[in-house]
């Protein structure tokens, strides 16, 4: 089989007994993360992959294996599925050691071939043979996912499901387990399904995200692509998009490939906001209201009074300095008390304080327009 022919593909629509919707796909080697609210439908789809919900209508298939398809009648059980689940809470059986925990995973071999790949797992994870030999009640929360991810590990599965994995250790032992995810995706070819609503984290270790809200599939791509260009401005809510505003289009300017932007004041004064000069990729109407959004890495302080296009005078409105980071409030007194948020760092962020004037840039080229979603 060759390494694509090891993706995993979904394809669910239910409505009932509660929404689902979307297409997922994963190639061998890659990081999917699921990231949405609370309610999004993240375990739910999680649960359609490991074979512990049956979808209304729904294709899963990973390598070439079809595990489920409803129009075909075909549904394997989750023991059928060779999918290695990780658990927040560990679920760990609390009478037996490290060792035998894992061994659990390996009736299918003689006890002393368990022991020896228990052993061979738990070396891999990086727990020593004294805490190997010890019950789950005397290993920190994370040793105890070391052996939950060993117990993966050890079935050889198709796929890797991970189900809010490192919530429920501390920073240290979360970055600890970060590390060997990286080892270990490093080492393993097949697809890893990661649920977080920790979108830093996801951001961190995920090949690619799949935001989710209400039960449906928004939008998934590159974390950076999603930033850059979310789908809609729910999306940019749910990615963690911060500079979002209000503006109309007015359709293109004189350069090709270019158009004109006007940015409307929240709530709607009835002032005129700044134009701005921004890509046109040709898709909406002129008039259309829309929504807009910048990265963070598309403000720039100037170290200059404002007078170019896309420059702006602000005042610092707060300043909140946190270890080697600051993250500060811009006000834009000349687009309606417009607020810009921006996380500095260097030298900089060293003269921003309460009341502070300041020019900023929007760099044109990190704008992204979004046409407002029907009500």
């Amino acid at each position: 089989m060759s390494n694509a022919d090891a993706a995993l593909t979904v394809d669910v629509e239910q409505t009932h007994p509660m929404p689902l919707a979307g297409s997922l796909r994963c190639e061998p080697g890659e990081l999917l993360a699921l990231v949405g609210p609370s309610g999004a439908g993240k375990t739910s789809m999680m649960r359609v992959l490991a074979g512990l919900m049956r979808p209304e209508r729904g294709h899963v298939s990973v390598g070439g294996e079809v595990w489920c398809d409803t129009a075909r009648g075909v549904f394997l059980p989750p023991q059928r599925r060779h999918v290695g689940l990780v658990f927040q809470n560990y679920a760990l059986m609390p009478h037996l050691s490290a060792l035998h925990n894992v061994a659990l995973s390996l009736l299918h071999l003689p006890r002393l071939g368990r022991l020896a790949q228990a052993r061979h797992w738990l070396d891999h994870v990086g727990l020593t043979p004294d805490q190997q030999d010890r019950r789950p009640a005397t290993l920190s929360g994370g040793q105890q996912q070391r052996v939950a991810v060993a117990r993966a590990l050890a079935r050889e599965p198709k796929l890797l499901l991970l189900d809010e994995p490192f919530s429920a250790v501390d920073q240290m032992s979360r970055q600890g387990l970060y590390r060997l995810l990286a080892d270990l995706r490093r080492e393993l070819s097949i697809p890893i399904v990661l649920v977080t609503h920790d979108l830093n984290e996801a951001r961190m270790l995920a090949d690619r995200l799949a935001v989710m809200d209400a039960g449906e599939v928004l939008q998934q791509g590159h974390p950076a692509q999603i930033h850059r260009a979310p789908r809609n401005a729910r999306v940019a809510d749910l990615v963690g998009i911060h500079n979002r505003f209000h503006g109309q289009w007015l359709g293109p300017a004189e350069q090709p490939g270019w158009g004109l932007l006007r940015w409307v004041a929240e709530g709607g004064d009835g002032i005129e906001g700044p134009l701005l000069r921004v890509r046109d990729k040709g898709k909406l109407p002129v008039g259309q209201a829309v929504n807009w959004v910048i990265p963070g890495d598309g403000i720039r302080l100037l170290t200059q009074a404002p007078q170019g296009p896309g420059e702006f005078r602000a005042t610092v409105t707060e300043a909140r300095h946190l270890g080697e980071i600051t993250l500060a409030t811009l006000t834009l007194t000349e687009v309606g008390g417009a607020k810009l948020l921006l996380t500095l760092s260097g030298p900089q962020r060293q003269e921003l304080g309460m009341g502070v004037r300041v020019g900023v840039r929007l760099d044109a080229n990190l704008v992204h327009v979004m046409p407002l979603r029907p009500s």
